[in-house]
């Protein structure tokens, strides 16, 4: 076995690297910073990262196995594309992607419910013992970092803000110009929390908290890496000069919030392999093999991401160009030529 470092206290895994600067964002004070040659540290990394290379190697040697592999090829690309972003600044209407990066920025500060989840003593619902682990540290540490890092912690601000500031600085506009209530609901947002009423997969010994907690964070998890479509898209665009405002610093804040996503899409495979090489015990003492049980929540939620997801998404995103072609007297040559420059 190694002998790199598997335990950390709570301190330790929401400690942040010593930064020289600090990341200012559309003069809101946000998390991470920058070392002496100017290079964008995330927060909360100090001990964070080394941790989940430690365990994902730990896990490796006693199993034998590889980490759960999600190729970002599985899902599509952002859309609208690159192209149709640009044709509708070009056009004067870019309401539809101040629009995504509003339903973006809400995202993220509903993935800081992730933080809520406080598991105590999971090593009950395993056999193989847990000690040292990634799963070990969901409650004391992984999960309330997450959370910072998306909704932001005391007076710094997260992801949720990093994507508002993106927003404006890029299209020199307000949310207050806008109706967010509004644009929302019609891209889907309502006041319920998807997933919660979903019916159970797992055998009924197994603890209801521990099915939600793992359905959750594989949710999660498809989340974060379709999400990196997202970034590459957001960036491309953002980055022209000519096109929108602040000299590429709306692209540069999304580079940084990409970076900060490493650690959420590393800590929550590794858990999730974690409990997928080991045996699971129901609560009358019956056990069952992670595979299946990791798998029956994995397969399902997977289609669906892949699937009813994106559907979903795509109709909500091309609703939203509509509407705001439809507020133009040329709208109709506007979304024709939309129509054109990719599929809709």
């Amino acid at each position: 076995m190694g002998t790199a470092q598997v335990e950390f206290t709570e301190e330790e895994l929401l400690a942040d690297l010593t930064v020289a600067e600090p990341l200012i964002a559309g003069g809101v004070r946000c998390h991470g910073g920058f070392d002496d040659d100017g290079r964008y540290l995330s927060p909360r990394t100090k001990f964070r990262l080394p941790a989940i290379t430690s365990w994902g190697e730990q896990n490796s040697e006693r199993f034998s196995t590889e980490l759960i592999d999600v190729p970002l090829e599985w899902w599509e690309r952002s859309f609208p594309n690159v192209a149709q972003a640009r044709f509708l600044i070009q056009a004067g209407v870019p309401e539809p992607l101040m629009a995504t990066l509003t339903r973006i920025g809400t995202v993220e500060g509903f993935g800081a419910n992730i933080r809520l989840l406080q598991p105590r003593d999971l090593q009950r619902h395993f056999v193989e013992d847990v000690g040292g682990t990634a799963i070990d540290h969901l409650g004391r540490g992984l999960f309330e970092a997450h959370g910072r890092d998306e909704a932001g912690w005391d007076e710094e601000a997260g992801h949720k803000d990093m994507w508002f500031a993106a927003r404006d600085i890029a299209f020199e506009r307000s949310c207050e110009e806008l109706d967010i209530e509004a644009m929302l609901a019609r891209m889907g947002f309502g006041s319920g929390r998807p997933g919660a009423d979903a019916a159970r997969v797992l055998p009924d010994d197994i603890a209801p908290e521990l099915e939600m907690m793992v359905s959750l964070m594989v949710r999660v998890l498809f989340i974060e890496i379709s999400a990196f479509h997202t970034f590459a898209w957001a960036e491309e665009w953002m980055s022209d000069t000519d096109l929108v405002a602040g000299d590429g610093e709306a692209a540069r804040l999304v580079g940084f919030i990409r970076a900060d996503e490493s650690p959420h899409v590393g800590y929550l495979r590794t858990a999730l392999t974690e409990m997928r090489d080991r045996t699971w015990r129901g609560e009358g003492g019956r056990t069952y093999a992670g595979t299946d049980m990791i798998g029956r929540i994995w397969d399902p939620l997977l289609a669906h991401s892949l699937g009813p997801v994106r559907e979903e998404g795509r109709r909500a995103a091309l609703a939203e160009v509509e509407f705001w072609c439809n507020q133009r007297t040329n709208g109709a040559d506007v979304l024709a030529e939309f129509r054109s420059l990719g599929p809709a």
